[in-house]
């Protein structure tokens, strides 16, 4: 018996409208992206595990797709290796290469290697699939495509201020109502001093960026779990939960934080970019977050998050400030910050709330019937002339039954039927029937090209 075909859990097809729909999304994206400067690379979908591992901390390694050796992949592998059932040895021995998590670290790597070629501040994006081993779950995919921004050799804080005008244009354009988070990761270091538990940033971190997820007597859990006292726990609530302005947040924070270099210089970053922003009349709403941890360890600075909100679904853009990504491979001292935008998310947000406009479904605008070889050979000069103006349209490719041509214009939502026979080639015109209203008008080529240019 045939085995029914199926796809990965976690991955999805695509059909012609869906296709038009994201194409639509990526288009919008690319043209916000160009308006600011940024210019468009590509890095391969595998990189090497040495780039990938250790860059998204012990639970970002664990959703790394790797990928097996070529040939006898067992050959460097020993019966003790097998017998022991180390997981992390055997990879180490069986895979060389990995799918890409995200597309930071493989643009780090990218920065390092072609830094010769490469003028500073380089700003760039990308628009790539990505892979995870997560969990599938509604909004969440281990297959999806990422559209990054990122600017790299700029320690200015001027890159952040853009990034987020940039996002908010793109939902802007979207029709998306959106708030979006910031916090910055030196004010939770300086929360960490402060609660007595500077060496247990990263678990502070991993543990209340998933306070949407858990909830706050979840996190506490797993905060004690990770070793912080009930005293370290007990300081971090009010923080943690923390209410009011982003002018009487960061009152609050310079007031507690004050011994605290560290979080002092994370609170007048975030000062700063409120300020700039304060005359850019952004249409979104800008909160400052301190529950937002972005869990990636490369982040340095300011941190960010964007959530839709007339739809319940996960983030939908994030980003940040990383300092020392391009350190590991060999470049120190770069810094970078940069946005992702979660197409799948914003996808699945857009058929929720149905904003896409008509004309981004990109459908054949004139149809032509085929009547037979006389009259097809006059369609196709036609149909040259309507394309050479930059109309959309095609001929259907047999002279089959009228019922049967007319019915596929409708199914790919043909916006006319042009119809040619021997009296409109006699004439030299085209009798153009609107397929929403059902009227037909002759019309010579030129008056159609009219009607769409």
């Amino acid at each position: 018996m045939t085995a029914k075909p199926c796809i990965p859990k976690g991955t999805r097809d695509f059909s012609v409208e869906e296709m038009a729909k994201r194409n639509y999304i990526f288009d919008t994206i690319k043209s916000v992206f160009g308006l600011y400067g940024f210019r468009q690379i590509e890095t391969p979908a595998m990189e090497t595990l040495q780039t990938l591992m250790g860059k998204y901390g012990e639970e970002g390694d664990k959703l790394l797709f790797k990928v097996l050796n070529s040939g006898d992949f067992r050959s460097d592998v020993s019966d003790s290796d097998w017998a022991d059932c180390n997981l992390n040895r055997l990879a180490a021995r069986l895979c060389e290469k990995g799918l890409r998590y995200d597309l930071t670290v493989p643009f780090a790597r990218f920065v390092v290697m072609h830094r010769n070629e490469l003028t500073f501040p380089f700003k760039r994006y990308q628009i790539q699939p990505v892979w995870r081993a997560d969990r599938p779950q509604k909004g969440r995919y281990r297959e999806f495509y990422q559209c990054d921004a990122d600017v790299v050799g700029s320690d200015s804080l001027l890159n952040e201020v853009e990034l987020i005008q940039m996002i908010d244009e793109v939902f802007a354009r979207l029709g998306i109502r959106v708030a979006i988070k910031l916090n910055n990761r030196k004010i939770l270091s300086g929360i960490a001093e402060w609660i007595g538990a500077p060496e247990k940033i990263v678990d502070i971190t991993v543990a209340i960026d998933k306070l949407d997820k858990i909830g706050l007597d979840k996190v506490n859990d797993e905060l004690r779990e990770k070793g912080l006292t009930e005293e370290a726990i007990a300081l971090l609530q009010p923080i943690i939960l923390l209410q009011g302005s982003n002018e009487e947040k960061l009152q609050v924070l310079r007031r507690e934080l004050a011994v605290s270099e560290t979080g002092l210089k994370g609170i007048d970053e975030l000062e700063y970019i409120l300020q700039k922003l304060s005359a850019s009349a952004l249409r979104s709403t800008l909160e400052i977050d301190l529950t937002l941890a972005r869990g990636l360890n490369y982040y340095t600075g300011a941190i960010l998050e964007v959530k839709a909100l007339d739809v319940q679904i996960g983030s939908i853009t994030g980003g940040g400030r990383y300092d020392n990504l391009t350190g590991v491979f060999g470049l120190p001292g770069v810094s970078g910050v940069g946005i992702s935008f979660g197409a799948d998310r914003i996808f699945d947000v857009l058929n929720q709330l149905d904003l896409y406009p008509k004309e981004s479904r990109q459908s054949t605008q004139v149809l032509f019937v085929n009547f037979g070889e006389n009259e097809c050979g006059v369609c196709l000069s036609h149909l040259s002339r309507l394309r050479a103006a930059g109309i959309r349209a095609e001929i259907y490719p047999e002279a089959a039954k009228m019922k049967k041509q007319m019915s596929y214009a409708d199914s790919i939502g043909a916006e006319y039927v042009a119809l040619v026979g021997e009296n409109e080639i006699a004439e030299g015109k085209i009798t153009l029937k609107n397929m929403a209203t059902g009227q037909q008008s002759l019309l010579s080529v030129d008056e159609v090209i009219a009607l769409f240019v």
